[in-house]
């Protein structure tokens, strides 16, 4: 268990203000985490996807890797939406021809559309890390407690400045702000909400009182001096480090990104909850999505073979609309790049 620092104390354990944004579902590794941990940034496994002993076991192959701090992310649980037979029934009649084209069997949701938040969180506790984030809501007080118990610091995403000063009254320790041009899921839980990087993180720094990490769209050492300057004290990157050796990111995925031809889009096709990514065959496809979760387990399937035919069309290509500058390299070099 560790003595629970403020957050000052923590940040002066970094030697630059940078983070790794979470990413869940293959693209952030363990060894991305660690490698951004070590070159002095605060590293992030995104674990919303993982079953418990996947969570302790990438947290395992973090800590063989570094002895740096770094920080694990889930979704806040929520509520299982309803879905009707008939939605269930469109929403696979949609994706038919996408899985007939790889001769698929027909879509079908699996017996499991997510993961037990509080098993989840029960791994995470076994060995804590510094620090914890969630994203798409509120995090219930009884979990909130356990962690501060556990010596970890806490870190909600807010979209909009109600959704900060919420999350403040709740009592996290530091909130990302995440901007409209950010990639892959909208943090919040108004999904609707597209804010500047920078107008809202100066809008809570100032109202909030609490530490920000600002991310969305910061792609350059430029776009991280201008997030501190108003007011973030880290400056989360994703989008940076997608084409970083150490990321898990796809070839087809990798080769789409590098072309950089793709305009991003927001889309609910692959998930079911709005998400800016490059535009596919499938994001113009799909028009009646089911809710998240369900949608992003009806499609699991499509999405996986899609990654072993090589076809990204059928992926969910997560990015940010600066996403032309990422550049490949290590980790590190990404970090020193990035570094004000």
């Amino acid at each position: 268990m560790n003595a629970l620092r403020s957050w000052p104390e923590f940040q002066a354990t970094l030697r630059v203000p940078l983070m790794l944004a979470p990413m869940a579902g293959g693209t952030g590794t363990p060894a991305l985490a660690a490698a951004v941990s070590e070159a002095g940034g605060l590293g992030s496994l995104g674990a919303a996807y993982l079953t418990p002993a996947q969570i302790g076991g990438a947290m395992a192959a973090v800590r063989a890797r570094t002895d740096r701090p770094f920080a694990v992310n889930l979704f806040a649980p929520q509520p299982l939406p309803p879905v009707t037979p008939a939605e269930i029934e469109v929403a696979c009649a949609e994706l038919a021809s996408f899985h007939a084209a790889l001769r698929l069997p027909p879509p079908t949701l699996p017996p499991q559309v997510q993961e037990d938040f509080g098993a989840q969180l029960h791994a995470v506790l076994r060995d804590p890390p510094a620090v914890f984030s969630f994203t798409f809501g509120r995090l219930p007080p009884a979990a909130l407690n356990a962690l501060h118990a556990a010596g970890v610091l806490v870190i909600g995403t807010a979209t909009s400045l109600r959704e900060a000063r919420l999350l403040a009254q709740d009592g996290v320790d530091a909130v990302t702000v995440q901007g409209g041009a950010a990639g892959g899921h909208r943090g919040g839980w108004q999904e609707d909400a597209l804010a500047d990087t920078l107008t809202l993180t100066r809008q809570v720094a100032q109202d909030t009182g609490l530490p920000v990490v600002a991310a969305g769209g910061l792609m350059t050492a430029g776009d991280v001096s201008a997030a501190l300057k108003a007011g973030a004290t880290l400056a989360a990157c994703g989008t940076a480090f997608l084409l970083t050796d150490e990321a898990g990111t796809p070839d087809p995925y990798r080769h789409a990104l590098q072309d950089g031809g793709r305009p991003t889009v927001l889309t609910r096709a692959y998930s079911g909850r709005t998400a800016r990514g490059l535009r596919t065959s499938l994001t113009g496809g799909v028009h009646s999505p089911l809710p998240f979760p369900w949608q992003n387990a009806l499609t699991r399937s499509l999405r996986a073979a899609g990654a072993q035919a090589g076809q990204p069309d059928l992926l969910s290509l997560w990015a940010g609309e600066g996403y032309r500058q990422a550049r490949t390299g290590s980790a590190a070099q990404i970090m020193a790049d990035l570094t004000p």
